[in-house]
């Protein structure tokens, strides 16, 4: 669907009322980077091939004794993608990476938080093609926020799938 297809269907009077992307957030939680600091290293080399940008370390706001996990300990990497930079990875992800993913039959259509956002988790980071598989020392998976402008989610799965976003059907 283009901009006049969107507001005919949603009735909207001003081309900008149409939703649009506002940010994607790539996370990768590395639970065993606690005890072992090279891993942070290689997964933040990995996600900055991944997304173009340099990650940002995410630490823990509060201890977990069960996890042994104490407060400011550093837990996962995460990149905010605005722009071009957004742009680029949305159209490397759609038609490039999912369609590589083995036994792929579209993402869930229910992964919507009821405020037009839609995330969804990949369980390897080698289905990238930056990724060289036999450099990977650790297979980790990476969580994908798609950040939108619409106000429900009815408009934010008819925006993602006029970009191209492959949903389960039925």
């Amino acid at each position: 669907m283009t901009v006049p297809e969107l507001m005919k269907k949603f009735h909207y009077k001003n081309p900008l009322q149409v939703p649009k992307v506002m940010k994607v957030v790539v996370n990768m939680g590395v639970g065993e980077g606690t005890r072992n600091r090279d891993l942070f290293v290689n997964h933040s080399e990995e996600l900055m091939l991944i997304t173009g940008q340099k990650p940002v370390i995410t630490k823990a706001k509060r201890a977990i004794s069960n996890f042994k996990i104490r407060k400011g300990m550093p837990v996962g990497i995460k990149v905010t993608l605005r722009g071009k930079n957004m742009e680029n990875f949305l159209f490397k992800l759609f038609n490039i990476v999912l369609p590589k993913v083995r036994d792929f039959r579209g993402l869930n259509p229910n992964s919507f938080d009821g405020k037009g956002n839609y995330s969804f988790g990949l369980s390897e980071q080698i289905i990238f093609p930056e990724i060289r598989a036999e450099k990977v020392k650790r297979i980790q998976g990476m969580d994908i926020i798609i950040v939108t402008s619409a106000k429900n989610n009815e408009e934010s799965k008819a925006l993602l799938s006029s970009l191209g976003l492959p949903f389960k059907k039925g």
